[in-house]
């Protein structure tokens, strides 16, 4: 069948979506390449249709009422036939809405002259009659050859009209031929149920976006109880509202532990989706909700986590949830605080880093199986860590990638520890200027002064040192820049007498100074690793009468990629690597320094390598691959070289750069503080300067700039 006689039947209701089908993810890159390998005749699989007379609950409830017969269930080929209706016909199918799509590839363009596919970019295609929309081009009383040559030709003396027709004629009738191209079409017979379909569905799918386990299960639920994916979203919204940042691979698993008491999603014997009912999912889900209701303010107010950025993963909720469905939501006695012992230990120790299915599934099942059961999960740490108490050289070398940092955090909140400079507490603040930091007390410009080689990676671990943080206000920790301790610190202990002491700093003055930084170091991690295993003593030993507050959420990668782009927030694909050329450009870097450039003679900001324009997380597999062996190391020694030889290295100390991980990828998330005075970047020999304009690095010319440091920096 030709691809315009599909979207025609998808247009008017001859072929619909089923609303167990997930929605729209593919990337505007995933887009991009089913329009360059169809117009370059390369394969790109087929369509699955499964015609049936009792079609499934459908997607927007996109059916013709009056059909008699058999209708067309889409299966499998949704991602390509959606991306294909929306860039040749212009609009959102019929099956979906604005809502349902993680991203729209509508921006893409077409170059009739080069026959390359990019998404718009204004500076480079405003005045290039060349540069089509996609939409467009498949529209021919909008597009005509002739038009189009004739503007090129006007702007280019040198163009011969004859050869730009014949070249622009030629693309863009290539192009268009894609809608006469026939594709692939695979039927599952009618006489299949829809837990066969599924399956045959599962079978096929090897192209494309292949289901996860958990989707794949999630697809089964919504296959029976039609609303499922709808409720579970509603429930996403509603935890994001508190702070708390989950999926649906997350339900999912809680829905499995529900009905089956294992946390497998394969090989798990009691699985059977032909067993279960629309109730059984129903009833499973109701159980569900109910306890994350009651588990979320037992983490905010006893656990102190203030959202799960604080948590390292959150598979450390599904042995908690395991309990609660199965205990009428209800910790009777300490059980409620030895279940946050256990929880806090798992985090410590990394319970779920390795072997995550098969540890979740042990834990549920000593919760189900053991009454003793969190001794049982205690156990399970210690014989796979050697032992529960943190000490001293747990800390060493570790940064803020680490477990322990987190669990500095919520003991820093525990200890009800105030900011420096305000003596507010260091939770429950509103606004840029008021948000915690992680703040370096032996500032890293001032180490590096001192004694420390930023080019040296033991250095730089111990400049970034978890034992080196604070956590104040965004506006403390920029007043208090590169001074000394030796400085700063007594001014703070004069007007707080308790705050340092709240934030576990020794008060031993004579190792305020660089000098005696790593002495420095030593008696903190003691300090620390002793206040972790009190706190994690209290709540296994907690009686009623202690006192622990409730804490304000803190920052979620998650919810900062969700909100897009702004003069605060930046996204780039990778730090060097272009996926185009597949190989690392100098202009990749420059693009990242001149967004950094920009951010820092603004008001600072966030800049996040490894998450597309559209916030899609790619991760940075690329960028980590071109530097060989050397690995994460190799990257941030490359960094470190960039912001060098661009800026210069007196500019270090206000950027801060850490590897996260979110969608089991790594991200390299750069914070850009806001710097004192006008930063240049430099490239071929010029001096440039750029600012943070509607979420876009602006470039200034010389009287430009002139003007804006004159307003931004004189006083």
């Amino acid at each position: 069948m030709e691809i315009r006689q599909i979207l025609d039947g998808a247009e008017s209701l001859e072929m619909v979506m089923p609303e167990f089908q997930r929605e729209y993810v593919w990337s505007i890159e995933d887009a991009k390449k089913l329009m360059v390998s169809l117009f370059r005749g390369y394969p790109t699989g087929s369509l699955l249709f499964w015609e049936t007379e009792t079609p499934p609950e459908i997607k927007n409830n996109a059916i013709d009422p009056t059909k008699l017969g058999l209708t067309k269930v889409i299966l499998d080929g949704q991602q390509r036939l959606t991306t294909l209706y929306m860039l040749i016909k212009g609009d959102i199918p019929p099956y979906y809405t604005e809502a349902d799509l993680k991203n729209d590839p509508r921006h893409l363009y077409f170059n009739v002259g080069t026959a390359d596919f990019q998404y718009y970019q204004k500076s480079r295609m405003e005045n290039n009659p060349l540069w089509l929309s996609v939409i467009d081009c498949f529209d021919e009383e909008k597009v005509e050859p002739y038009d189009i040559s004739e503007q090129h030709v006007n702007g280019h003396e040198e163009a011969d009209f004859k050869d730009t027709m014949k070249v622009v004629s030629s693309n863009l009738n290539k192009l268009r031929l894609i809608q006469k191209q026939q594709y692939p079409i695979q039927n599952v017979p009618k006489a299949a149920t829809i837990d066969e379909a599924i399956d045959v569905f599962d079978m096929v799918n090897s192209q494309g976006t292949k289901l996860t386990d958990a989707e794949l299960v999630l697809t089964h639920i919504t296959g029976v109880w039609s609303q499922a994916r709808r409720v579970m979203k509603k429930k996403i919204q509603q935890m994001q509202d508190v702070g708390f940042e989950f999926n649906l691979d997350l339900f999912s698993r809680f829905m499995v532990v529900t009905l089956t008491n294992s946390a497998l999603f394969k090989k798990n014997a009691k699985l059977k989706y032909d067993s279960f009912e629309k109730s059984d999912y129903t009833q499973a889900w109701e159980k569900i909700s109910k306890a994350l209701d009651y588990l979320i303010p037992i983490l905010q107010q006893d656990g102190l986590i203030s959202s799960t950025n604080d948590l390292n993963t959150n598979n450390v909720l599904v042995p908690m949830v395991a309990f609660l469905v199965e205990n009428e939501n209800k910790f009777t006695g300490k059980l409620k605080y030895q279940f946050l012992h256990w929880m806090f230990q798992a985090l410590i120790w990394s319970r779920y880093s390795g072997q995550t299915d098969q540890r979740l599934d042990k834990d549920v099942h000593i919760i189900y199986n053991r009454t003793d059961f969190i001794v049982g999960l205690l156990n399970e740490i210690k014989d796979q860590r050697g032992r529960l108490e943190v000490k001293p050289a747990d800390l060493e070398g570790r940064g803020s990638g680490h477990a322990l940092y987190k669990m500095l955090y919520v003991i820093t909140k525990a200890n009800k520890a105030i900011d420096w400079s305000n003596g507010g507490a260091i939770y429950g603040t509103i606004g840029d200027y008021y948000s915690i930091q992680s703040h370096h007390i032996f500032p890293q410009a001032y180490l590096y002064r001192n004694g420390y080689d930023s080019q040296n990676h033991l250095h730089k671990k111990l400049v970034n040192e978890i034992a080196n943080r604070a956590f104040i206000t965004r506006d403390t920790n920029y007043y208090i820049s590169d001074t000394s301790p030796a400085e700063y610190l007594p001014e703070i202990q004069k007007v707080f007498p308790n705050a340092l002491k709240k934030q576990f700093l020794p008060a031993n003055e004579e190792n305020w100074i660089a000098e005696k930084y790593e002495k420095f170091l030593e008696e903190r991690r003691e300090w620390i690793a002793n206040e972790i295993n009190s706190f994690l003593n209290m709540l296994w030993d907690h009686e009623s009468d202690n006192e622990l507050v409730e804490v304000e959420d803190i920052q979620s990668w998650e919810k900062l990629i969700a909100g897009g782009e702004s003069n605060f927030v930046e996204f780039k694909s990778t730090l060097r690597y272009c996926l185009r050329q597949e190989s690392p450009q100098k202009y990749i870097e420059f693009s990242i320094m001149k967004a950094v450039n920009a951010l820092l003679n603004s008001e600072g900001g966030t800049l996040i390598v490894g998450v597309d324009d559209a916030g899609e997380v790619l991760g940075l597999e690329y960028d980590l691959s071109s530097f060989g062996n050397k690995g994460k190391d190799g990257f941030l020694l490359h960094f470190d070289n960039m912001i060098s030889s661009y800026l210069g290295k007196e500019y270090a100390a206000d950027i801060s750069g850490r590897f996260e991980v979110l969608e089991e990828q790594d991200i390299f998330v750069l914070e850009v503080n806001a710097s004192n005075k006008p930063v240049f970047i430099e490239k071929d020999g010029a001096k440039l300067f750029f600012v943070r304009h509607s979420a876009s690095s602006q470039p200034y010319d010389m009287s430009e700039a002139f003007e804006y440091i004159n307003k931004h920096w004189t006083k």
